[in-house]
């Protein structure tokens, strides 16, 4: 743990804490409307954000938000539950650290801190403070995180379980007055039976939780709870059987991006015949030389099945200057306001 003589230096950079947007703060159509007669990637932009009004406007389609990086710590966190509160999104798929080191953290009263970029990271370490580019958090309250993630574990029946039951199990622990900050993007996704689906679920805090679980079980000759990706994987392709037509709003890449995208051919593999994903936009810096998943594109996922490419847009920007634009452009156009909820969540509950 750090020493007491650093106290006064670890409160001093942890002062400035991160301020989330929320998309009904500001309109932002005029600026979109102009972004729509530019260039570069702002007319990209702009038709990202048409793209997206029109898979809100289609009645038949299900949307879905995939959440990869560090967004949710860095401000966009509100803006991922308003999608949710106001029926923007029926489903999520996302890294286990926007879901549990992030939105989670956050829920439990904890904060994020826009940090100083001068500090030596050696000295941070001594502090127990960890660093994500210019964004600080307390190690020690991320310990606690991980604890209570342990704690959940124990309450639960030791048993496989999806990374979106356990994730529901979390919205429902926070629910039933255990959150300090109400309306966590899981929280709020509970309540409005939009599962959340992380593949590379321990690959988080939770791990950590769940490792100790695993561990003191074993040691006591219990039973433990295990999670089980395969399930992760079926049940989103259940959703995309049910669903038909898809859009999905792709912030990053990764795990989260792919996954999603694979239900189509898991689906076919399955022996239904499915539409690819109609709707898609990406946001992200990743160069496409390097052949990787994250950075390929959306031209070629339609190669693979995955994705029609009449309405994709790629937009290769840092995910925090645009996405609280294309927001806020789809929630002030109103699309939401006549979607119906799909509540997805629901076809799990026994």
């Amino acid at each position: 743990m750090n020493a007491p003589a650093n106290s006064n230096r670890k409160a001093e950079l942890l002062a400035n804490t991160v301020e989330h947007v929320a998309i009904d703060q500001y309109d932002a159509r005029p600026v979109i409307d102009a972004m729509r007669k530019m260039s570069f990637t702002s007319r990209d932009t702009a038709r990202a954000a048409d793209i997206w009004s029109m898979s809100l406007e289609d009645a038949d389609c299900s949307t879905w938000l995939t959440l990869a990086g560090s967004t949710s710590a860095g401000g966009c966190m509100h803006i991922y539950r308003d999608m949710v509160k106001y029926g923007m999104i029926d489903a999520i798929v996302a890294t286990g650290a926007s879901i549990v080191d992030m939105d989670f953290f956050e829920a439990l009263g904890f904060k994020h801190y826009q940090a100083d970029s001068t500090v030596d990271d050696r000295e941070l370490r001594e502090m127990y403070i960890d660093r994500i580019y210019d964004t600080y958090i307390d190690e020690e309250e991320l310990q606690n995180c991980d604890g209570t993630i342990y704690e959940i574990c124990e309450l639960l029946e030791p048993r496989p379980y999806s990374s979106r039951e356990f994730i529901h199990e979390m919205g429902k622990w926070l629910a039933a007055g255990n959150a300090k900050k109400p309306d966590s993007l899981i929280e709020v996704a509970y309540r409005e039976g939009v599962p959340i689906f992380c593949p590379a679920f321990v690959d988080s805090s939770a791990g950590f939780g769940l490792v100790k679980h695993q561990v003191e079980r074993m040691k006591a000759g219990k039973p433990y709870l295990t999670i089980d990706a395969v399930a992760d994987f079926r049940e989103l392709t259940e959703i995309k059987l049910k669903a038909g037509a898809t859009g999905l709003f792709m912030v990053g890449g990764g795990v989260p991006k792919n996954f999603a995208q694979d239900t189509v051919v898991c689906a076919e593999i399955l022996g239904h015949e499915v539409d690819m994903h109609k709707y898609a936009v990406q946001i992200t810096v990743a160069d496409v030389r390097d052949g990787a998943c994250s950075s390929s594109t959306l031209k070629e996922a339609c190669s693979w099945g995955k994705v029609d490419v009449t309405w994709e847009q790629m937009v290769f920007a840092e995910a925090t200057t645009v996405v609280p634009l294309i927001a806020s452009d789809a929630w002030h156009r109103g699309a939401h306001k006549n979607r119906k909820k799909r509540r997805w969540a629901d076809l799990f509950q026994k």
